[in-house]
């Protein structure tokens, strides 16, 4: 009897300690189990055929091949989630809609950042090789840093370009005089604003979503965009007439919400930063192969296209405008000019 209890006592005693180990088991293996951790990326241009859709595609890459796919960038491409100043003011506020976005460099002097408006000035690079050259400097961190100087919950990530920013409307045109009150549409950045009226025409505010049905429709007679952007969101369909005036380049960049950013570890933060530094160097490579098939494209299409030979009557119609948006940081302003 004795041995029999004694038995018993260890067979209990077995079966605890296999019940302590399952135990221990399922616990690690449910923390195994909690999943990756998804982020949002909102875009609003399409993936395909847009330098800033390879951005995007590439820095969705980098970001999960380097966390191992504990960390998914979902893509929300062609608008989806709203528009430019949508996506800024839902970052700002809390960031419901999405984690990251990919916006104009200059989107964000509405918002207080007077220096960032200098990347948006009319006529400011001459050329990719100038851009770059800011792009690689110490003031181009400086100018990323600024929302968070200022108390923004917004952290800039990296630089890149798209391509130089030319005016497309309804009707052909043949020089800057065949813009005067004609109804084009702008964003709600004041710099965009101040430059279509200067050149003659009326500024009108149209979110990038409706842009199509407006230009259809005769809500606006004109618009302006990056070449391959024209090209992939249909607006040769509706404005068949380009003028390579180029205005402005398109200066972008990828901001986060500040809040996301402090819910990482410094491990995943380094990832991120990895992966905007990854996604600024593929738009690099890509910009001028993507701009060279777009003409190809359009000129295919039979798109008109007329070329300006002279800025000077331009930039001219401009200097209230680039003055007005210089004045409170003109010496950094001009050593953006002098890296040309």
């Amino acid at each position: 009897m004795i041995h029999t209890k004694k038995h018993i006592f260890t067979i209990l005693g077995v079966v605890l300690l296999a019940g302590l180990v399952a135990l221990t088991a399922l616990s690690l293996t449910s923390g195994m189990r909690e999943g990756p951790k998804i982020l949002t990326y909102a875009e609003m241009n399409s993936l395909e055929g847009t330098v800033p859709g390879e951005m995007a595609k590439a820095f969705k890459a980098k970001v999960e091949e380097l966390s191992g796919g504990s960390i998914i960038i979902d893509l929300q491409a062609n608008g989806v989630l709203g528009s430019e100043d949508q996506l800024i003011d839902n970052l700002l506020g809390g960031g419901n809609l999405t984690d990251f976005t990919r916006i104009t460099a200059s989107a964000l002097t509405q918002y207080g950042c007077g220096k960032a408006a200098l990347l948006g000035i009319p006529y400011t690079f001459v050329s990719d090789e100038h851009f770059y050259k800011f792009a690689e400097s110490d003031l181009a961190q400086e100018i990323l840093l600024e929302p968070r100087e200022i108390g923004l919950p917004i952290r800039g990530l990296c630089y890149a370009q798209e391509g130089f920013r030319h005016f497309f409307f309804k009707n052909p045109v043949s020089d800057i005089s065949d813009l005067k009150n004609m109804k084009l549409r702008v964003s709600s950045d004041p710099i965009m604003t101040g430059m279509v009226n200067d050149l003659g025409a009326y500024a009108t505010p149209v979110a990038f979503t409706e842009l199509y049905s407006a230009l259809a429709s005769g809500v606006v007679d004109g618009a302006e965009q990056p070449t391959p952007n024209y090209l992939s969101n249909a607006f040769p369909e509706v404005a068949p007439n380009l003028i390579l005036d180029g205005h402005t380049l398109g200066v972008m960049q990828i901001v986060m919400a500040e809040y996301r950013w402090e819910q990482l570890t410094e491990e995943e933060q380094g990832w991120i930063m990895e992966g905007a530094q990854y996604a600024s160097q593929v738009a690099k490579e890509k910009v001028n192969e993507i701009i060279d098939e777009t003409f190809e494209k359009l000129r295919a299409d039979g798109v008109n296209i007329v070329e300006v030979e002279d800025k000077t009557p331009w930039v001219e119609a401009c200097r209230e405008t680039i003055e007005a948006h210089t004045a409170d940081n003109r010496e950094l302003y001009q050593q953006i000019v002098d890296m040309k």
